[in-house]
């Protein structure tokens, strides 16, 4: 299997990243929904969009970001039929190569709880459970 990590390409890639992310997330807040989550995505214009293409077609995403301060991964998906041949441990080294590029000195990621079965995923890539809480705030939707 022959998979390629490219940066994220609005024409050639949004219907495979949308279909894939509407296939392996269960987000259920408007938010979250694929092509705005995309479209915002965009509006950063950092480049730090990434998928995973076999013969050309989307089986994997992640998506990082750069504050200044700290890293973050989000969005690490692949497909159900490539899952456990190393495509999201590509695509996380990928984000990580390229946010240290860029002088990031630490990544941070968040795991929803009801997935606790990828903790072991990225504790094999050199991530550890650090005691912090995570806090978040809806702000009005304005989509």
């Amino acid at each position: 299997m022959s998979i390629v990590i490219a940066k994220y390409s609005d024409g050639a890639h949004r219907a495979g990243v949308v279909a894939l992310w509407r296939k392996t997330f269960d987000y259920g807040t408007p938010h979250n929904d694929p092509d705005y989550s995309l479209d915002m995505k965009l509006k950063a214009d950092d480049g730090l969009l990434f998928v995973a293409l076999q013969d050309g077609a989307v089986i994997g995403t992640t998506m990082a970001g750069f504050d200044g301060h700290r890293g973050w991964i989000y969005s690490v998906a692949v497909d159900p039929s490539a899952r456990r041949r190393g495509v999201g441990a590509a695509l996380v080294q990928h984000a990580e190569q390229a946010l240290a590029a860029i002088g990031c000195p630490k990544i941070n990621l968040q795991i929803v709880s009801s997935n606790e079965e990828v903790v072991g995923f990225y504790k094999a890539l050199g991530f550890s459970v650090e005691p912090r809480i995570s806090m978040g705030k809806r702000l009005p939707w304005r989509g």
